[in-house]
């Protein structure tokens, strides 16, 4: 029997029926400027996709968050409601990079059944998810899907953990997060490999994306990894944490067993955004306040927060001369420091391991060397503050106690080190520094950490984080190092999440050739003009000054002018650069500008435009790289001179290999 019109169309309703109760939603939400735009498909699953001006920078991707009690946050999800608001705001830090920042963006909120949300935001700079969980009883996430599929297999900066050895294997989730950029395809990276934040594409158009996370306060920080069809990456977390031994002198733990899952929330949460940030030049990965804006608020007062230079005893391995008593961990070499730091105007000295009793991991036993009442009182007279370094698992036995004892002796603030993970329990741990320190106003350095997520916001007395691939690693730096195109290349991806602790200032400056890691001599790669160049590129409200105090004190030009530079900024530009290649950026604390430029291991010559200067005559105090810079790196000139608008707001500057610049800017009004 042949079939009948109305018997084909009684088959077709049937297969149909199944899809109609996954018929695909469309919504979207676009920058205020209109040219971002990330669009979200609701059916079996939520996945996202984001396209700027035309092009797709992320593919469509498949999001969702999975329980142990099996509920599946985005799986068969049922919407209930959605929201939009638009913002247009300014948030006034309490200090950063510069002293207002627009917050201007289109929010789109979908919520669903079995209580959580999902909301979506778009900046002109970038966009960003994150879930919201409105659950009032006690949860564990088992696992999270964050997926950012990518177009053409680009290519990509990518940094991989250096895992640390434990039971004889490589163990990624153990690691300080400081290690150099591949510059590979995405297909070219090693799948075995996880990737930590924040990391860049290079996109269609010479479009650049990076993806990170912000607002990160109670949860495992994500890495990447990338899929084995090289279609993009996916998220990677650490579980969380079940059985811990100690190691290294008692200052470092090891998570020898973890749980089943990832995290463990207490009730309605607030998850972590999920970040892209895209730039159509490189120069504007430079000023990104993305992750700032993201993060949430302080709460309180903290004009008492002092950013400022620090005088270093750790890198240059206490190593100073000419002195009549014995230099090392003791009154008399940290009197020195408070001398040196006293003469030159440097605000903090800082105690780094070994003034606290190695192996007890307990901070109220302190070495028979160093009389510290007698130091906090010197230090006052002198009206230098002092820092003192902690091992994570010290600070942690009785974080509240330390901070009390220390707060009321006149201790400033803490350097804490050897966190060395991202589980929830360690991400956790820097959140309750930041809070317990803020209680005791103290300031709270987290060094040996993960890259930050906007905790310098919620806490301004968080005031630095590592996470960066600073100058200590030319310690020990195996053959190969290559700090100089480093430098270069972390401004436009690692300096997007938030400051970074490099402790810079090496006075003994080394071209590529004659550079070696000495552990107790330490030097530089590349020039003296690079190294007081990055004291603007960098930013870093509690700046170090890593070398000894002898040898800034035969330097004392140079040394002066690198204290006199602000750590704190009311307006930043960038000038110029390329990720890889040079970078020039103009920063500016009330009437004087300082510009800064690096370069690779190319020689080059630019013309700087200083139009943004407003005035008519210009006082410049310059310092660039001598004549003989490609072969004593230690080889600068130093110039002061009148640049007349009337003539020009052009100058040009001239870079060694592996050199840089940095130029004082004042009206010649003000410099009279």
């Amino acid at each position: 029997m042949k079939p009948t019109l109305k018997n084909w169309m009684f088959i077709a309703f049937l297969i149909l029926i199944p899809h109609c109760n996954y018929a695909q939603k469309r919504y979207s939400v676009t920058a205020p400027s209109g040219k971002l735009r990330i669009e979200v498909e609701i059916g079996k699953t939520i996945t996202y996709s984001v396209r700027h001006d035309g092009d797709t920078v992320i593919a469509p991707s498949p999001i969702s968050m999975t329980l142990t009690d099996g509920t599946v946050f985005g799986q068969s999800p049922r919407l209930k409601k959605k929201r939009t608001k638009s913002v247009e705001q300014t948030i006034t830090p309490t200090f950063y990079k510069k002293s207002n920042i627009d917050d201007c963006y289109n929010e789109l909120t979908l919520e669903f059944a079995d209580d959580y949300s999902v909301v979506f935001r778009a900046y002109d700079e970038g966009v960003a998810y994150r879930f919201v969980s409105s659950r009032e009883t006690p949860f564990f996430v088992k696992e999270e899907q964050a997926v950012f599929n990518l177009p053409n297999n680009p290519k990509i900066f990518a940094a991989t953990p250096k895992g640390r050895i434990i039971d004889g294997k490589e163990n990624q989730y153990h690691s300080s997060f400081q290690n150099t950029y591949q510059h590979v395809t995405l297909s070219q990276w090693d799948k075995s490999r996880l990737i930590f934040l924040p990391t860049l594409i290079e996109g269609k158009n010479n479009k650049k994306i990076c993806i990170t996370e912000a607002d990160l306060l109670n949860y495992p920080g994500m890495f990447l990894k990338a899929d084995s069809c090289n279609k993009g990456f996916y998220g990677h977390f650490a579980a969380y944490p079940k059985d811990t031994s100690v190691e290294v002198r008692g200052l470092k733990e090891v998570v020898k067993s973890r749980e089943a899952y990832i995290a463990k929330i207490e009730g309605k949460t607030s998850f972590p955004w999920r970040v892209i940030i895209v730039s159509e030049k490189d120069t504007e990965l430079l000023c990104s306040d993305l992750v700032y804006k993201l993060a949430t608020p302080s709460q309180g007062d903290y004009s008492w927060v002092k950013p400022g230079k620090v005088a270093w005893d750790w890198w240059n391995d206490w190593n100073i001369y000419g002195v009549d008593f014995r230099a090392g961990i003791n009154t008399e070499t940290y009197k020195y420091y408070i001398d040196f730091a006293s003469r030159f105007g440097i605000e903090y000295v800082i105690l780094d391991e070994g003034w606290a009793v190695a192996g007890s991991a307990d901070l109220f036993q302190i070495v028979p060397e160093i009389n510290l009442p007698e130091l906090i009182s010197y230090a006052n007279s002198k009206h230098v503050g002092l820092i003192l370094w902690a091992g994570y698992r010290a600070f942690d036995k009785d974080m509240e106690r330390v901070c009390k004892h220390y707060a009321e002796m006149g201790i400033k603030g803490f350097k804490i080190d050897f966190m060395d993970r991202d589980d929830q329990y360690m991400i956790d741990f820097n959140r309750r520094c930041a809070e317990t320190g803020a209680r005791y106003k103290l300031l709270i350095d987290l060094h040996g950490t993960s890259k930050p997520t906007g905790l310098q916001r919620t806490y301004p007395n968080t005031i630095n984080f590592e996470g960066v691939h600073g100058l200590e690693e030319l310690k020990w730096a195996q053959p190969g190092t290559d700090q100089v195109t480093y430098d270069v290349t972390m401004p436009f991806i690692r300096m997007i999440a938030g400051p970074v602790d490099y402790t810079q200032g090496a006075m003994n400056n080394m071209n590529k050739e004659n550079f070696r890691a000495i552990y107790s001599e330490p030097m530089s790669q590349g020039t003296r003009c690079r190294q007081l160049a990055t004291y603007v590129i960098f930013d870093s409200p509690l700046n170090m000054l890593c070398d000894s105090p002898s040898n800034y004190l035969k330097e004392p030009k140079c040394t002066q002018f690198i204290a006199d530079i602000p750590t704190t900024w009311q307006e930043t530009l960038p000038l110029e650069g390329k990720i890889g290649e040079y970078i020039v950026m103009a920063r500016r604390q009330g009437e004087t500008w300082y510009v800064a430029g690096l370069t690779n291991w190319d020689e080059r010559t630019l013309e700087l435009d200083l139009s943004f200067l407003e005035g008519n005559d210009f006082q410049i105090e310059l310092f660039e790289d001598g004549i003989n810079a490609d072969r004593v790196g230690k080889d600068y000139r130093y110039r002061k001179f009148l640049l007349r608008a009337d003539k020009g707001k052009k100058q040009k500057i001239h870079l060694a290999p592996g050199g840089g610049f940095i130029m004082k800017i004042v009206t010649n009004k003000q410099s009279k």
